[in-house]
């Protein structure tokens, strides 16, 4: 027999996560050139603080 394969679309996660980023960006008034910096570094900040959360 054959197995069925299911798949998930988990693009909500992502929309978060850029909606988060432009909301970063708008809040902090940050430029073109540190907007792009904050899609690099932004992750890297937020599972610090979770991480800490959860210790």
């Amino acid at each position: 027999m054959a197995e069925k394969i299911k798949v998930e679309n988990h693009s909500f996660t992502a929309f978060s996560w850029f909606a988060g980023w432009l909301f970063t960006i708008g809040f902090l008034n940050l430029s073109f050139g540190q907007g792009v910096l904050a899609i690099l570094l932004w992750p890297y900040y937020i599972g610090v603080y979770v991480s800490a959360l959860i210790k």
